[in-house]
């Protein structure tokens, strides 16, 4: 089974951190999105990583892939040329996939219960063609939504509906068996031009005409997971990792507190200030006469005299002065 991790989209709601990297390489809780997921996967069997990439930032993520888990997986980079749905991401990586089984997991989620407990959720019950994560959510709408039929197979699957046949929200985790049957259906799709929710190329109406064709789908639970594509879900899930991970610091700074959980990087600088909790520094921040808590802060930012709490600070910025929440975004600097 290989691993498929679509990374190309724009990050729009992450402005202005992803004018200067792609969305999976935004960082927090001590690695970049990507590496978490990288991590996650590492405790698998899987072996094969396929990402499509996509934009002139790409090389940021093939460079960080094989740097850091070149050891440990064997990458493919697949590009998506113009970012025209999640369906038409997949769909770019059907040559290099070929007929394995493979695990779609999104670029930008992260989730508690982590990939080897899908894989033995899916693994666990009867052959079927397709494993899909669903979580009950109080407002469907807004997500893929799966209805299910009275013997717990999917009857059918719609994509951010008005009216939500169920409260199943798709959670952005997949295990596709008939990976010829998913190709098929996206292939006629894509090449017919029939676009879905948002005019883009769906997964879920993929998944919808391999049901329609006789595939048989399940669902497995998935407990909580964390869009990582917005601030207030990165700071989410900043948290939990930090949490999940004990990230206790290891450096002795005399002068200064700092609150578990926290993250800190190399060559960083703490002066009479108050860390934590739930914060993550990157390498060579300078952290002077400040308190922080519930923070993300980018490399070589530097911050001096100020008091922030749930707020993203990006590389390389400065902020100087008494405000309370930050979205600040790389190489800026704001003095007040």
């Amino acid at each position: 089974m290989k691993a498929l991790i679509p990374a190309a989209g724009q990050g729009t709601r992450l402005y202005p951190h992803t004018h200067t990297k792609p969305k999976a390489m935004v960082r927090l809780a001590g690695r970049p999105i990507l590496g978490h997921l990288l991590e996650s996967l590492a405790e698998t069997d899987i072996e094969d990583v396929v990402l499509v990439v996509g934009g002139s930032m790409q090389t940021q993520i093939v460079e960080y892939a094989t740097g850091e888990y070149g050891d440990r997986f064997a990458f493919d980079f697949v590009e998506q040329e113009n970012a025209e749905g999640l369906g038409h991401s997949v769909y770019q990586a059907r040559e290099v996939v070929d007929d394995e089984p493979v695990l779609i997991t999104l670029g930008d989620m992260l989730f508690e219960n982590g990939h080897e407990r899908f894989l033995e959720a899916h693994r666990s019950g009867d052959a079927v063609d397709a494993s899909i994560g669903v979580k009950s959510v109080e407002e469907p709408s807004h997500y893929g939504v799966v209805e299910l039929d009275e013997d717990g197979s999917v009857g059918g699957l719609v994509e951010k509906p008005d009216d939500p046949p169920s409260n199943l929200a798709i959670s952005g985790v997949y295990v596709i068996e008939n990976t010829p049957a998913l190709f098929d259906a996206l292939d006629h799709i894509v090449e017919n031009d029939l676009r879905g929710a948002g005019d883009e190329y769906q997964l879920t109406d993929a998944l919808q005409r391999m049901v329609d064709g006789g595939a048989v789908l399940r669902t497995f639970d998935v407990e909580d997971w964390y869009d990582c594509g917005r601030p207030e879900t990165l700071l989410a899930a900043n948290r939990v990792l930090l949490r999940d991970q004990g990230a206790d610091p290891s450096a002795n700074y005399r002068d200064s507190v700092l609150i578990p959980p926290v993250d800190i990087g190399v060559d960083v600088t703490l002066s009479q200030s108050v860390v934590g909790p739930n914060v993550s520094v990157d390498d060579g921040a300078t952290i002077e006469g400040s308190i922080l808590s519930e923070a993300i802060v980018g490399r070589n930012a530097s911050l001096r005299r100020i008091n922030l709490e749930e707020s993203i600070v990006g590389d390389n910025a400065e902020a100087v002065g008494q405000p309370n929440h930050l979205n600040l975004g790389d190489n800026s600097t704001i003095e007040l």
